[in-house]
């Protein structure tokens, strides 16, 4: 079972979702777009004006995986042109489409409850996080390679949260020869972390082993990295913090102290557009086949 037939609208994002709508289109979906970056289409897809447009029939409406606002704004690459979803734009759908959205705001899932819309919040199911896991991590290690004058190999590198993306942090740190600590709150995390290989401690113990640490990478959506914690590490050391913003670090505090440490959300899109967007594009296919049977393979209304 595939995409094929079905009718897609891809409704703005960064360069991942453009590469997942041509990937869709390329498995034979009919897909419409709006606001993607460069307000460009994607091959094999059919540029919109807007939502109205391209909602009209359609079954699959994806969103980014950045979260829908409380205002209905959807993320772009241009703020100069805002993009909205309001609940009214739904009735254009399909009757029993689904959304699949990053995150979504209440008023979104009140409204698609009230028209028979399925409605598939993704950032944080298993499928896309442990698949998306693996270009945040590799993005992760390029962006402090670039930043630091030391190799990997042979450095101390912390991972701060062991879960889907810190596991495959740790474990690709660990392959490229660093000495990985993983800091984690549960006891079942540290030990997973220990039978790896990698030394493991709790949040208890994160300022001392702070004080040797080339390299730290935060996946903890919570004030870790205090100005204390910050304080006693190293002047070389490089902070990547993939967190949700505002992240894990106290950044003005960083930069008082002179570390180099950035706030890194949504690094897929950066730096493996392709790739992310091939697993969003695995996600809707595997949707599609679990929750619907396959269509007939006409085009939506309005169609090109």
């Amino acid at each position: 079972m595939s995409v094929a037939g079905r009718s897609v609208a891809v409704l703005g994002g960064d360069r991942r979702m453009a590469a997942a709508a041509a990937e869709l289109a390329a498995r034979g979906a009919w897909v419409r777009v709006t606001h993607l970056p460069g307000d460009a289409a994607p091959p094999g897809t059919t540029r919109t004006s807007g939502p109205d447009e391209a909602l009209r029939g359609c079954e699959v409406v994806l969103l980014p995986v950045q979260p829908v606002g409380e205002d209905g704004r959807i993320y772009t690459e241009s703020p100069a042109r805002p993009l909205y979803i309001r609940p009214a734009a739904l009735d254009r759908l399909a009757p029993g489409a689904v959304i699949l959205v990053g995150v979504a705001p209440d008023f979104l899932r009140q409204a698609a409850r009230e028209r028979g819309l399925r409605l598939v919040e993704y950032r944080d199911r298993d499928d896309f996080a442990v698949a998306n896991s693996v270009p945040s991590a590799e993005g992760a290690i390029q962006m402090a390679m670039e930043a630091s004058p030391l190799c990997l190999s042979g450095s101390e590198a912390l991972v701060l949260g062991y879960g889907r993306t810190g596991m495959t942090l740790a474990h690709m740190l660990r392959g490229l020869g660093a000495r990985v600590t993983v800091v984690a709150r549960g006891r079942m995390d540290r030990l997973r972390a220990h039978a790896l290989g990698h030394r493991a401690v709790d949040f208890g113990a994160l300022p001392d082993a702070a004080e040797h640490a080339d390299f730290v990478f935060n996946t903890v959506p919570a004030c870790v990295l205090t100005r204390d914690v910050l304080a006693r590490m190293p002047g070389h050391a490089v902070i990547v913090d993939l967190a949700s913003a505002p992240g894990g670090t106290d950044f003005a505090a960083a930069e008082e102290l002179g570390l180099r440490a950035f706030l890194a959300p949504g690094l897929p899109g950066r730096v493996a557009p392709v790739t992310a967007g091939r697993i969003i594009a695995d996600l809707v296919t595997a949707d599609l086949a679990e929750e619907h049977p396959d269509p007939a393979g006409s085009p939506p209304q309005g169609a090109g």
